[in-house]
């Protein structure tokens, strides 16, 4: 974890507990809500609060360490940037979310910069729809 760690200096940021602990939550629960990584947090200590959290995945996101996505109406969801780049499918029915590696998209991601002149943040991207289980259900 030395990476994070000096990204936080480098930045001005203080290394803290709080901060350590709420990276790992999100390294260990792999795509979280801030009120998830809260829960998760306050299982090691309980002094943390929700602005907390909030401000810290801000910082995180700020320095690259973590990413968010909108997997739902909800709050947005995060995860860590130190695996490789990916977009979601989330299905409608079951909520089961799949990260896909970034280079899956290539095709698409193509021609919207070759019609459109536009470069997307694939990172981002969450396509909704019906997994193949839940097809075959109804």
């Amino acid at each position: 974890m030395a990476d994070w760690r000096e990204a936080l200096r480098a930045k001005g940021y203080r290394l803290t507990p709080q901060r350590e602990l709420i990276l790992g939550a999100v390294d260990e629960l792999g795509h979280a809500t801030p009120d998830e990584v809260l829960a998760h947090v306050q299982q090691h200590a309980s002094t943390v609060n929700s602005s907390t959290v909030y401000r810290t995945l801000e910082v995180l996101e700020e320095l690259g360490l973590v990413r968010h996505a909108h997997l739902s109406d909800r709050a947005p969801t995060y995860h860590s940037t130190r695996g490789e780049e990916h977009f979601h499918l989330v299905c409608r029915s079951c909520r089961k979310v799949v990260s896909v590696p970034a280079e899956e998209a290539n095709a698409f991601l193509s021609a919207l910069s070759r019609q459109h002149a536009f470069t997307p943040d694939v990172g981002h991207l969450t396509v909704f729809g019906r997994c193949h289980d839940c097809e075959e259900t109804s």
